[in-house]
């Protein structure tokens, strides 16, 4: 396993729900801090990793968020099992017996999601999903307080079991938490390719928080610093799996990352879409387009900074996000560094007043 592949599966290995980011940030911080001339928090938690090229030139904030969607521990019942609610969105339909993991004041504590088994479920009760408020997690528990002898008490982190793995092909990679720890990866791996670039600007490669439950982490890290451009970098929907249609989602894995013209939490910035896709064009990097009518990203939280800030949201074709397990092609990794890295080059402080004030 190369040095890359062992970034990411440290950085997908790690349990991070919203509010409880420390395992990643703690990875993050220790793969960007070699390449970064200072590095920060903010007060929610966000990991904010500066690195100058001019030190008079426009901010650039390229922003992946830290955290995962997971699970909260919300009490235990008489017999040991574990009840609980969403932190991010789930859908019931991929929920049921998936192994979870609950972090606990005495470490990790192994479970898994109740199923009935199909033999004592009526014919119309398997056509229906169980909903999530009556589901419970297994912990192999006998009782309250056995499960309370265990650490496990409210307000507890729960989050998906999925080792990261390099698929038979190898280009294709397996995790949980790829939403968004790609992000994160990009920004790590955009500020050790401008090492020792030249770039006139000031970067901020930028691990954000709690961005599953609402893009908070986004807006505290952005007042901080003040962007004058910011990238938001997230997974995106890929449309090339059997049942999912192009009016559904129109990007396909290998073909480069997207560049997404609308979301629900915001309108791209024409002149920078237009920015990065002339870079993209005179570069023969391949990129696609596509939008989402529902669901944002950590753009729309930092577009609304101060007075505004042009911003862009790039993504990876992603299949099956918000799910236990999720596939991610390398090559749109490698692609969207790329793109990233050549765009940061060619913002000076003209170029960044012209895409503003164009």
């Amino acid at each position: 396993m190369d040095e890359l592949l062992h970034m990411l599966k440290e950085l997908t290995d790690a349990n991070g729900i919203p509010g409880n980011e420390r395992e990643p940030r703690e990875v993050m911080k220790k793969y960007i801090a070699p390449f970064a001339d200072q590095v920060e928090q903010d007060g929610l938690g966000s990991l904010i990793a500066k690195k100058v090229g001019d030190a008079t030139g426009p901010k650039i904030m390229v922003a992946g968020h830290l955290d995962e969607i997971g699970f909260m521990v919300t009490s235990i019942d008489k017999h040991g099992f574990v009840k609980f609610q969403p932190v991010g969105g789930w859908w019931e339909q991929v929920m049921l017996a998936q192994r979870v993991t609950i972090m606990t004041r005495n470490g990790n504590v192994p479970g898994v999601i109740g199923s009935k088994p199909p033999h004592i479920l009526p014919p119309e009760a398997r056509k229906k999903p169980v909903d999530k408020k009556d589901m419970y997690i297994d912990i192999g528990a006998s009782s309250r307080e056995e499960a309370q002898e265990f650490g496990v008490r409210p307000g507890d982190s729960i989050v998906p079991v999925c080792e990261f793995t390099v698929m038979k092909n190898e280009k294709m990679l397996m995790a949980k938490a790829w939403d968004n720890r790609i992000g994160c990866a990009i920004a790590i791996e955009v500020l050790r390719r401008l090492k020792d670039e030249q770039h006139p600007n000031i970067v901020y490669g930028v691990g954000t928080v709690q961005e599953e439950v609402g893009l908070r982490g986004a807006r505290t890290s952005a007042y901080q610093i003040q962007p004058d451009i910011g990238f938001g970098v997230d997974v995106g929907i890929a449309g090339d799996t059997p049942g999912v249609t192009d009016k559904d989602a129109l990007a396909k894995m290998g073909k480069g990352p997207q560049i997404l013209v609308f979301d629900a939490s915001m309108v791209a910035h024409k002149g920078l879409r237009d920015f990065v896709t002339n870079t993209a064009d005179e570069q023969n990097i391949p990129y696609q387009f596509d939008s989402v009518a529902a669901g944002g990203t950590d753009s729309g939280a930092i577009h609304l900074t101060a007075n505004g800030v042009p911003a862009l949201s790039i993504t990876i074709a992603t299949r099956y996000i918000h799910t236990h397990a999720a596939i991610l092609h390398r090559d749109d990794f490698e692609n969207a560094v790329k793109l990233i890295v050549e765009v940061i080059k060619k913002l000076d402080r003209n170029t960044v007043n012209e895409i503003t004030f164009q």
